[in-house]
């Protein structure tokens, strides 16, 4: 086992199913397969979900297959969700965790009212640094591998606001230059900043994390603090 630094390079461990599972089960959420070979996680209250959606291989993001969608809805009898969170393989499992912890914890999904200086300022606190062209919308990693952005919302990316030419979060790893990205996230228009700041300040934390394997791409980058 080897304990690695950055987060954001460290990659999924090929358990991102598993560990995230491990966290909606630990949080109470209720799981059942779908026939679309899928595992669909709803919170206690009928309001959030989290779906493993790999094996439908729904759409890709930045070239990699979306694995886990989170939604969340007014009512829990609601037709359309009010927002959408994608993910790919290879987002590190603790920042998507800290995420459904922090969504968990609000008594209604659309809770809070902070704006998008909220995410930025997460991302400094942690020694992020705001993009020099784009200060208002884009943080990078000291090492420019990772970027947050508010950006014009990709193609299939579901928002109850239909209105078009709307801007959401968007966050890739890109260890080096010109290689394929290790994972893709998504936050459609709606989805609340502060949820958004939870997913990046985990994210950007500078603590170690477990690692069986590291992805090829970052080995160069990456820095073993230990091994057990």
């Amino acid at each position: 086992m080897y304990w690695v630094t950055p987060r954001h390079l460290a990659g999924d461990d090929d358990a991102l199913a598993e560990r995230v599972g491990d966290t909606l089960a630990g949080l109470g959420w209720r799981m059942w397969p779908t026939a679309r070979h899928t595992l669909l996680y709803v919170s206690p209250d009928g309001l959030c979900g989290a779906e493993w959606i790999l094996a439908a291989y729904p759409f890709e993001l930045g070239g990699l297959p979306v694995a886990w969608q989170l939604s969340a809805r007014p009512h829990p009898t609601s037709v359309m969700p009010e927002w959408n969170a994608y993910f790919t393989t290879g987002v590190p499992y603790e920042a998507l965790a800290d995420l459904l912890m922090e969504i968990d914890s609000h008594k209604t999904p659309d809770v809070g009212f902070e704006g998008p200086e909220t995410v930025l300022n997460a991302l400094c606190a942690r020694g992020w640094i705001r993009d020099v062209d784009r200060p208002r919308t884009t943080a990078v990693d000291p090492g420019f591998s990772s970027s947050v952005s508010l950006e014009m919302l990709p193609p299939l990316i579901e928002d109850a606001d239909p209105r078009p030419d709307l801007v959401g979060w968007q966050a890739w790893a890109e260890p080096v230059p010109g290689v394929p990205y290790l994972w893709c996230a998504s936050f459609s228009a709606s989805v609340p900043h502060g949820l958004v700041a939870a997913f990046a300040s985990s994210l950007a934390s500078p603590v170690p994390v477990p690692r069986r394997t590291v992805p090829e791409s970052a080995e160069g980058r990456l820095t073993v603090v230990r091994r057990s």
